[in-house]
């Protein structure tokens, strides 16, 4: 199996989580409630981490929210919840950060994007932001963003373009404009005092090719911690196929340290699917592990019943229901593959390959399911309990080899 080569970065820590430096890929999410609304904050934080978010984002736009953060950062103490939280600026950043102290102490970050700042040099805004960054000790997050790029450097930029004797197109522009913005920006945060392993950035756009472009290029001029994303990747398929597609180029090409599917979800949908499809891309690449994977056939004309497909939900939904326990008591679990196979044409094989498989019957095939372990015939299944058996078979299994004892 080939290893990703993963580009040397600096490494940045967000509260107790590193990022870049050869650290794991962090996964992050960022919160939809309205941020003085302190109790419903806190319940969607709390189940964003425990989905697997080791960085969460909160808006922080209003007097409100900022009086809210400390409040929020409490409760969630004070329900064990540790994750780090990340505060979003826009506009009015600088004016917060310097009224509420005890918002600023809270967060573990503030993340800046210079397109609604400012990037002039010493501009008076962004410098304030990352004087209070100094100031309390944290890291910033330096967020380009296609849709809010500053105006003023793109129109100096299409200006000079302009004068060239075979002009840019304006897409070209405003790759160049985005990685000058991410570029001066960390410079200026330098100059005002602010280490470079306190400096995390982003560069996002919305189309998968864009944002593969500009992170290879943005990824050749600068050594900070890269955090990346489509931005406004959509809605369901179209918003979890569009990030896969662009996460995974980036992320083959060892580029990156920490990443957010920016799902649009349905109306009370369940937030933290942005979360699984994240840790499903990074597991799918043999990045990282998060949950035993369960391999399934798509079915065919071999298998008119439904019984496998119903048993490879029942059991990816057990497993799901279990890892809160078997991750704390089970080290390695997650690496686990499991096979709920269809028929005899390609089940003994996947079973096989699978640490735990099971080969159901097809149309008109013996009514049995073979159940292989570590590549080794174990036993055969019959009668109307094979779900149940499986699942135990299963248990004692984990049990055998990932247990701490």
């Amino acid at each position: 199996m080939s290893v990703i080569k993963r580009k040397e970065t600096i490494q940045v820590m967000v509260g107790d989580v590193a990022v870049g430096g050869g650290a794991p890929i962090v996964v992050q999410s960022m919160t939809n409630t309205d941020t003085a609304d302190i109790d419903e904050t806190v319940d969607q934080i709390d189940h964003l981490n425990k989905a697997g978010s080791e960085l969460v984002r909160i808006t922080v736009n209003n007097d409100a929210a900022a009086k809210a953060v400390p409040y929020i950062k409490e409760k969630l103490i004070n329900r064990g919840v540790t994750v780090p939280i990340i505060g979003d600026f826009h506009y009015n950043g600088h004016v917060l950060l310097t009224k509420y102290p005890d918002m600023a102490e809270s967060l573990a970050n503030f993340r800046i994007n210079p397109g609604n700042t400012g990037t002039k040099t010493r501009d008076k805004n962004f410098t304030t932001i990352v004087e209070q960054a100094i100031h309390y000790d944290k890291s910033v997050r330096i967020g380009v963003n296609w849709g809010s790029l500053d105006q003023q450097l793109l129109a100096e930029k299409m200006d000079v373009n302009n004068t060239l004797s075979e002009p840019k197109s304006a897409k070209e522009v405003m790759f160049d404009t985005m990685i000058e913005s991410a570029v001066r920006s960390t410079e200026l945060a330098k100059d005002v005092g602010l280490g470079a392993n306190k400096i995390i950035v982003s560069c996002k756009m919305s189309h998968v090719q864009d944002v593969i472009e500009v992170y290879t290029r943005l990824s050749e001029v600068m050594n900070q911690p890269l955090h990346v994303g489509l931005t406004e990747a959509g809605m369901g398929m179209k918003g979890m196929v569009a990030s896969s597609a662009a996460l995974s180029v980036i992320l083959q090409r060892g580029i990156g340290d920490t990443i957010r599917v920016s799902l649009t979800p349905q109306p009370g949908a369940d937030r933290a699917l942005e979360v699984e499809v994240a840790q499903q891309i990074l597991q799918s690449l043999n990045i990282r592990s998060f949950i035993p994977q369960v391999t399934a056939c798509p079915g065919c004309g071999r298998t008119k019943s439904t019984y496998f497909q119903e048993l490879a939900e029942e059991i990816q939904e057990y497993i799901k229901e279990s890892m809160p326990v078997w991750s704390k008591t089970y080290p390695g679990v997650e690496e686990m593959d499991v096979a709920v196979m269809g028929c005899i044409v390609n089940g003994p094989g996947e079973s096989k390959a699978a640490n735990i498989g099971i080969s159901l019957p097809g149309t008109f095939e013996e009514p049995k399911a073979p159940v292989y372990i570590d590549g080794e015939h174990a036993k055969t299944l019959r009668g109307d309990n094979i779900g149940k058996e499986f699942k135990q078979i299963l248990n004692e299994y984990i049990a055998k080899n990932y247990s701490n004892n």
